[in-house]
């Protein structure tokens, strides 16, 4: 008898840690700081940057529905990756407000699920259009003639629809997988949002099913996509070169710079995340390198489209403006 209590003990704890598969299991987040002098800081910052990432991209989609100047392609996919950027925001920001509000770092295994299943599909989102709004580009410069026959309405709604079908999958499929893994009671999660490449860090069984997907589907979706840009890219700069006036470059290159300078934001703060992580194995560094991406970027992409693009600022004083005179 006193040789079996061992096995029981043991097969009690096997049990407690698969019982987080249920809903009733808790993460505990660990945030951007512990430090309670810090809370009430942290969360008046980050609700003014969420206030205004979901301002700036409101009044950018409301600028190109509502200008009849701004009905074309390169609107209807900034419009997209406005509700995109509001949409990846909102998955993960208001959940840490509350956290810091209430002095609770927990989330619910189906929050911490739900988290990760619509965070990857927005930004895999953002991933697709900031490269079909390349290859608009390089449709609009380079074969300037053909602009309006090659991306007609009907490729435009069919590239971000089949955007978000690849992602509904790509997501549902990390989440089936994450499902399968099995976490301790009370895990920590050294971020402030389920992010998935710590998920997997901590789970306590085997996620090599999980590694390979995630890196087979990172090198699909992220490596293809930059050299879809580049190649854009590198024929748009050459185009462009061989304009003879000055004055016919300047549009051009106004509305590719702010393209250009959304996408270096993007990727470069995504390559951030996996560096920091790589070569310092630091929690820490990675958590604020993620909050590059994941907040700081969706509020500057609206200024960075409004402010060096005329169409976009004189779309947005009338709207402005017939705001003013009937509200």
């Amino acid at each position: 008898m006193p040789q079996q209590e061992p096995g029981t003990a043991q097969r009690f704890i096997h049990y407690m840690e698969a019982e987080n598969h249920t809903g009733a299991s808790q993460f505990l987040l660990l945030g951007l700081s512990n430090d309670p002098i810090l809370q009430p800081l942290l969360f008046g910052v980050f609700l003014s940057m969420y206030l205004i990432t979901v301002l700036g991209n409101l009044l950018i989609i409301l600028a190109a529905s509502s200008d009849s100047h701004l009905h074309t392609p390169m609107y209807f996919f900034l419009s997209n990756l406005s509700f995109v950027d509001i949409c990846l925001t909102s998955s993960t920001v208001p959940k840490m407000l509350v956290n810091l509000q209430t002095q609770n770092q927990g989330i619910s295994y189906a929050e911490c699920l739900a988290q990760v299943y619509f965070f990857n599909i927005f930004l895999g989102m953002d991933n697709f259009l900031l490269t079909v709004m390349a290859y608009d580009r390089f449709v609009a410069i380079c074969h300037p003639l053909n602009y309006t026959v090659i991306m007609n309405p009907w490729l435009c709604g069919l590239l971000v629809l089949m955007s978000w079908i690849i992602m509904f999958w790509v997501a549902l499929i990390h989440v089936l997988l994450m499902k399968e893994l099995t976490f301790s009671i009370g895990t920590e999660i050294p971020h402030f949002f389920c992010e998935l490449t710590e998920m997997l860090k901590v789970a306590s069984s085997d996620s090599l099913i999980n590694n390979i997907f995630l890196y087979v589907v990172t090198a699909l979706l992220g490596v293809f996509p930059v050299i879809g840009i580049l190649f854009s890219y590198s024929h748009i700069v050459s185009s462009l070169l061989k304009m003879s006036s000055s004055v016919r470059r300047y549009k051009p290159f106004s509305t590719c710079g702010s393209h250009l300078c959304v996408v270096s934001l993007f990727y470069g703060t995504g390559f951030a995340v996996h560096l920091s992580s790589a070569v310092t194995h630091s929690s820490q560094s990675s958590t604020m390198a993620s909050v590059m991406y994941t907040v700081v970027t969706p509020m500057l992409n609206p200024f960075i489209y409004s402010l060096r693009n005329k169409d976009v600022k004189g779309a947005l004083g009338r709207l402005l403006s017939r705001a003013a005179f009937f509200p």
